[in-house]
């Protein structure tokens, strides 16, 4: 057994932060985390959770998770196993209404020696002004929409037979 000691990967100032931003975890994430303001957008506060899972600073999820928000926190013991190590933001927007947002990310992490993602599209609630992580819409990539036009049963069919698509390959499917 290797008495040394896991390497520390908790944010710190004058370093990037792990939200993957570009700028200084002092000028990013930290001062959501630290409730000195409130996240601007939905995407602002999902790369604060981000940086929070990092950070172990499960109190902050808790107090930014709708269900859970306004609720006493109560630590539970243990470390989580996953070591998270980047965030990729695909998209983001406001959905049927302006106090409603979803950010759609992969967030990756190293667990048991191996590296790992959740890709999600999570929705976000404004309430009294704070940004709320809500719900997840769904997990994993967009599903796959072909961009050519569906033929129809009355079409002439793609294999330029000449018949109509219901008397030649739609009848051999």
């Amino acid at each position: 057994m290797s008495s040394a000691s896991a390497p520390d990967t908790k944010p710190k100032r004058g370093q990037p932060c792990p939200c993957g931003s570009g700028r200084l975890f002092e000028e990013c994430c930290e001062p959501v985390l630290l409730g000195r303001r409130s996240a601007a957008s939905a995407e602002e506060l999902m790369r604060a959770r981000f940086t929070a899972h990092v950070a172990h600073d499960f109190k902050f999820l808790h107090e930014s998770h709708r269900p859970t928000a306004g609720k006493p926190y109560v630590a539970e013991p243990g470390e989580p196993s996953m070591a998270w190590t980047r965030l990729v933001i695909h998209d983001h927007g406001t959905l049927d209404q302006p106090d409603r947002a979803f950010v759609d990310f992969s967030a990756y992490g190293i667990e048991e020696g191996v590296e790992k993602v959740l890709h999600e599209k999570s929705e976000f609630v404004r309430l009294d002004g704070q940004w709320l992580y809500n719900r997840e819409l769904r997990l994993g990539p967009a599903p796959f929409r072909s961009a050519a036009p569906k033929v129809g049963r009355n079409d002439p069919c793609p294999c330029d037979s000449g018949k109509k698509y219901k008397q030649c390959c739609l009848a051999k499917a």
